[in-house]
């Protein structure tokens, strides 16, 4: 992933580490999209067939195992899987989970130094250098960026096209907003504190719009209240969970969430379009479910 974020940052995002996640975020969103329209046709006809399950739950309540069976006959006759819904999420995990190395370890995975040569560089960035422990390619990027004339000291190491270029309309993509709100009245407060601060705030919001608008545009029972409660839930934690995370991680994977949740909001406008089909009246649905009670006996 090291490898294709660095093409990505050498010939097509000229050169920033802000356009490179962005075209590296469209083009993971873009290749999961055949799975994510066969997890959106799922939980489409999971919603539909919430009628039957229920009515099958209903008739077999004191038989699990026969319950079971007529909900697995029915799944097989509509062709579709309980768990059709969980193959992008478990895809996009470790995706997310590599970024994140990515982002904060670049010198390694991206240019290649290896952890002698990047211990080396580190030892040799002053303590009053935002030198973080956790962050050492950050802080040897952020230090000598700022001192380019120490490049010919450390040549054998560090190479200047080494120094990724990580502002990103002001923003520093290496570093991570502060979560404490005396940072924001502290008098000596810089513009780029604030700037930080735009993106956990985008995250949780974006996160919060996706999160609604896929949920208006999954089918629901009017009687399915634990769904309801289920999703209610959901986009609460939603933000608040990609809200918090932003604040304990460099800004450019906050950047990625962002650039994934707007994508998915087009997309879900495009599944909602040209995929996802109508449910049945409620008509159609009860006939179905009187069919399937008539033949159950």
């Amino acid at each position: 992933m090291g490898a294709v974020l660095k093409f990505i940052y050498d010939h097509i995002a000229f050169q920033n580490y802000g356009i490179a996640i962005i075209l590296f975020t469209v083009v993971i969103k873009s290749l999961m999209l055949p799975l994510t329209i066969k997890q959106v046709q799922s939980t489409s006809k999971m919603g539909v067939l919430q009628p039957q399950m229920q009515e099958i739950q209903k008739k077999y309540k004191d038989d699990k195992e026969k319950q079971s069976a007529e909900l697995m006959k029915l799944y097989q006759e509509n062709k579709v899987s309980p768990a059709g819904g969980c193959l992008p999420l478990l895809i996009q995990m470790p995706v997310l989970f590599s970024l994140y190395y990515v982002i904060s370890q670049p010198l390694k995975y991206m240019a290649g130094i290896s952890a002698e040569a990047i211990g080396q560089l580190y030892e040799m960035v002053p303590q009053g250098a935002d030198k973080l422990a956790n962050m050492k390619d950050l802080s040897i990027i952020a230090y000598f960026s700022g001192h380019t004339e120490l490049l010919e000291k450390v040549a054998h190491l560090l190479k200047p096209a080494d120094l990724f270029n990580m502002d990103f309309l002001g923003i520093n993509l290496g570093a991570i907003p502060a979560w404490n709100p005396s940072v924001y009245i502290n008098p000596g407060v810089g513009i780029h504190s604030f700037l930080l601060l735009l993106i956990p705030v985008l995250s949780a919001l974006t996160s919060y719009i996706s999160a609604k608008y896929s949920m208006q545009a999954t089918p629901q029972t009017s009687g399915d209240q634990m769904q309801s409660s289920m999703q209610k839930n959901m986009l609460l934690m939603s933000p608040v969970m990609s809200g918090f995370i932003s604040f304990t991680v460099p800004a450019g994977l906050g950047l990625y969430w962002i650039i994934g949740n707007v994508y998915q909001i087009a997309q879900q406008m495009f599944m909602n379009r040209f995929v996802i089909k109508k449910p049945p009246n409620s008509s159609a649905a009860n006939k179905a479910v009187k069919e399937r009670t008539i033949e159950g006996g």
